[in-house]
This record gives C-alpha cells, structure tokens and sequence, in this order.
C-alpha cells in the first residue's frame, strides 16, 4: 500500500494543522491567551471585590473593620447585598465621636473633682475619699459662681 497522500486531499495544509511528531503551535498560544485571560479578569474580579476596603482604607478603624468584614461576608457567602453595604459605608463618612466623648468624659471628671486617669504626677500620694467625699488630704472644692444669661 502506498504511504502517500490520498489523491483527492489537498496538496498544501493550511498553517494550523501540523505535522504528525510535531508541536501543535496553536493550541500553546491558545493555552497561553486562556491563562492570561483567566488570570486577567481574577484580578480585574478581585481589585473590583476590594474597592470598598481600599475607599475605607483612609477613615476610622472601626469603619475600616466594618466594610473589610462585609467584603469578606460578600466573597465567602456570595451575597451581593454584603458588597453593596460595604461599598455605601466606605462612601459616607461618619463622624468621629470617640474624642468627642472622651473630651465629655474628661470634662465629667473635673467637674465630679477627681483626677483625669493619665494626670498624675509623680511624688502625688493617691487620695482617698472620705465619707464627705472629699479627699482626706485636699481642701473640699470651692463652688465658683456662674455667669446667668440674660
């Protein structure tokens, strides 16, 4: 039997069919441009998924933590509505009550006569209130007059 071409097949292949033996060129491109289009939109996927977290990046912790744990909410659980709150809390910005609380509590601690936590100074012996309420070795407070409105 003749090892030959068939006499109706055509006598020139086009260039993505090969040659028996031989390395199919096509089917490596192919492979490679999956691979990097796979590994493309992972990233494009992943950089959209972490917007939220990067726009809270530069707020309070608190808020921070907040949208980082509903981004992971929405990545695990595959629930939209995770990323959406996520991304809506990350826009606003929410005012910072911690120092206006503490200024409060500070302000609180003056006015009761104690000691702010961190105003000791050393040498200054603790003191201990007294059944008054006074500290048994400081003068009882004054009471300063207020200035009444009109």
């Amino acid at each position: 039997m003749d090892a030959g071409l068939h006499r109706l097949a055509p006598h020139h292949l086009p260039a993505f069919i090969t040659a028996p033996g031989e390395s199919d060129t096509l089917m490596v491109v192919t492979a490679a441009i999956l691979v990097a289009a796979v590994l493309g939109v992972g990233l494009l996927f992943l950089r959209l998924h972490t917007l939220p977290e990067r726009m809270a990046h530069k707020s309070q912790k608190l808020q921070f933590e907040i949208v980082a744990v509903l981004g992971l909410l929405a990545l695990f659980t595959h629930v939209h509505l995770f990323w959406v709150a996520g991304l809506i809390l990350a826009l606003i910005d929410i005012p910072d009550f911690s120092g206006l609380f503490g200024r409060m509590a500070h302000a609180l601690e003056r006015i009761a006569g104690r000691r702010a936590r961190g105003a000791a100074a050393e040498g200054d012996e603790a003191q201990v209130p007294t059944a008054s309420g006074h500290a048994a070795n400081a003068e009882p407070p004054t009471k300063r007059m207020e200035s009444t409105h009109a």
